[in-house]
């Protein structure tokens, strides 16, 4: 049986798909609908936002390379692992700094 002739039988309550579509809130969508339809950002392009610019960069990105057993000792930490590496480093450099 074809979606099209199944539409047009009354529900039990004697409803048509189209009569419920008609008052739906939420109305199932025909292959019109998806024929007209547009991305987000088209319709509504003053709503598209990015992350942006860091406002006052206090890191910097850089690729390191580290031994593992460095790396497994601080992903056993859980998730931050990469900024407890940083604040470890700027220890060292500050006591370096002050001795």
């Amino acid at each position: 049986m074809r979606k099209a002739a199944a539409k047009k039988r009354p529900s039990k309550k004697g409803y048509t798909a189209s009569d419920m579509r008609a008052v739906s809130d939420n109305p199932e969508w025909t292959k019109e609908d998806f024929a007209k339809a547009r991305p987000f950002y088209e319709v509504f392009p003053e709503l598209r936002r990015g992350r942006g610019p860091n406002k006052a960069p206090t890191k910097k990105p850089v690729s390191i390379r580290l031994s593992p057993e460095v790396i497994d000792h601080f992903k056993r930490g859980g998730p931050g692992w990469q900024s407890r590496i940083d604040e470890a480093l700027v220890k060292v450099v500050r006591r370096k700094a002050a001795g």
